[in-house]
């Protein structure tokens, strides 16, 4: 326990089936290994449990409500390992931004989840990962599908169908993807209700758009499997046209796309609940992403990020 314990996770991004998924349509989402973050945990003698982070530092216990979920997390499993007492700095550094549909919340707990167990030498398997993750993710969330945490700690894509468990699917694939954030805030609750609201009014257009992106997630998991980047790049523009036609997007992302599409990005959607947040674009090799992010940054992204397509067949 004197020795400083450490857990990592990632990012995370919806591949394709944001808001159909709500439908009883499948979803994929995708890890971002290159969008680490990581926690740190180290002995204090004097008891304080201090939280040390870009958001808040001091006192674990003083920080905003924000931190409710991560705290509540840290309360249970203290508690199950009869460890209230323990003094420690928890560091939690983080590249993922919030409210950008990257599973932050998620990838916080992952990590500290992991850091913890190491520190207190306890043995930790993937499914109690997974339930412990789920504490923090109810306090934020409410009711959480659980892909978030699930592919917080997978390597490959998930697959996911709402009522039933996430499920690793096949991965074998060469090419680069893009995830731009606009800057602005999602807003993917208002965005439901939008959907929602659709549907009330034209339930045939609306339900037709839902059905054509399910139709689109079964597509892009044999892409995934059969290394079809070119067909996964046209993939990811019908499924944008269906999400506009939900009213889900935004002029800022509709912008971003539209400078993917013209700096050689081979497919571009949005990613998570729209409304702002972040889009994705698939580039067939390096060069091309260094075109892309350089005009994405030129026309008001506010960062980006890049994700290599590989899995460990892929040749």
């Amino acid at each position: 326990m004197d020795t400083p314990a450490s857990g990592s996770s990632h990012a995370k991004i919806i591949l394709i089936g944001e808001h159909s998924v709500v439908y009883h349509q499948p979803a994929i989402a995708l890890p971002l290994p290159a969008v680490r973050e990581s926690v740190t945990l180290a002995y204090r003698n004097d008891g304080v449990q201090q939280l040390i982070s870009r958001y808040y530092t001091g006192a674990r216990h003083s920080g905003p409500k924000q931190l409710g979920g991560i705290n509540e997390l840290i309360d249970e499993l203290l508690a199950r390992f009869d460890a209230t007492d323990l003094g420690f700095d928890l560091t939690i550094n983080s590249h993922l931004p919030a409210e950008r549909g990257m599973g932050s919340s998620a990838a916080t707990a992952v990590a500290i989840i992991r850091a913890l167990y190491q520190f207190l030498e306890q043995p930790l398997s993937h499914d109690q990962l997974l339930l412990d993750a789920n504490i923090s993710e109810k306090i934020i969330h409410g009711n959480p599908s659980g892909i978030d945490a699930a592919t917080a700690s997978a390597k490959n894509p998930i697959w996911f169908i709402t009522g039933t468990a996430p499920v690793v699917i096949p991965f074998h694939m060469h090419g680069y993807l893009v995830v731009a954030d606009s800057g602005i805030h999602g807003q993917t609750g208002l965005a439901v209700k939008a959907v929602a609201h659709f549907r009330e009014t034209d339930p045939q257009l609306a339900n037709q758009a839902i059905k054509g992106l399910g139709q689109l997630t079964y597509a892009a998991k044999t892409a995934l499997a059969n290394d079809r980047l070119a067909d996964l790049g046209t993939i990811f523009d019908q499924a944008q046209a269906r999400l506009q036609q939900l009213g889900v997007s935004h002029p800022q992302l509709d912008e971003m796309i539209s400078v993917a599409k013209q700096n050689g990005a081979l497919g571009a959607k949005l990613t998570g609940g729209g409304m702002g947040g972040c889009m994705i674009c698939l580039a067939p090799d390096e060069s091309t992403v260094t075109q892309i992010r350089l005009a994405l940054a030129n026309h008001g992204a506010a960062q980006s990020w890049v994700q290599p397509l590989k899995s460990e067949d892929t040749k």
